[in-house]
């Protein structure tokens, strides 16, 4: 291999597709780029990865290669713009990596919450059918058909304190069988209010 000292004319002959001259080139300025990538980067791999792919972009690029002033400053100045490249790119990453699991935190919480809610649901549905026959009627119309003790007593010609008696026993077995759920209870209402 000849010497080349000149890096404008190393840089005609790059121009030109010397592979000689980009070899040049490549053994004269890697060490250095890589130094100052490393020393941004505090990697091995990615500061070599950046000066491999800056000269990788040199090569394929050759043919159109502008250099105003020296080679050594622009070669360096396109390596700083990487690094930021680089920088740019991880914080990126980063920002959609934390709003991933940001998201997969919430969808885990949901997840749990949707299987207290059930659980929560199936103890009470099956508390309401351990109530007496009449108080669990009389509960289901008051709860879950929304009516008033007026329109149950007449439904079921029954006075309105019979209702009231119904309604108060229903609520009383249902406390004594979610007692265990009642922490449960309280944390889902929470979150929900």
């Amino acid at each position: 291999m000849e010497i080349l000292d000149d890096d404008k004319e190393l840089l005609t002959r790059l121009q030109n597709s010397d592979r000689e001259a980009f070899n040049v080139l490549y053994y004269r300025y890697f060490s250095k780029l890589y130094s100052v990538v490393y020393k941004r980067v505090k990697s091995k791999e990615i500061a070599e990865e950046i000066v491999q792919e800056l000269f990788t972009t040199l090569w394929v690029k050759r043919a159109d290669l502008t250099v105003e002033h020296a080679f050594a400053s622009y070669i360096f100045t396109a390596v700083k713009y990487m690094v930021f490249k680089y920088f740019r790119s991880e914080q990126v990453k980063r920002a959609y990596t934390d709003n991933a699991k940001s998201q997969y935190a919430d969808l885990d919480n949901y997840t749990e919450e949707a299987i207290l809610f059930d659980e929560l649901n199936n103890r009470f549905e099956t508390a309401l059918k351990e109530l007496p026959a009449k108080s669990g009627h009389v509960f289901k119309l008051s709860r879950k058909e929304h009516k008033s003790n007026k329109e149950i007593a007449l439904e079921l010609n029954i006075t309105e304190k019979a209702v009231e008696y119904h309604i108060t026993k229903a609520l009383a077995l249902l406390r004594i069988n979610l007692k265990d759920y009642v922490a449960l209870l309280f944390l889902l209402t929470a979150y929900y209010l």
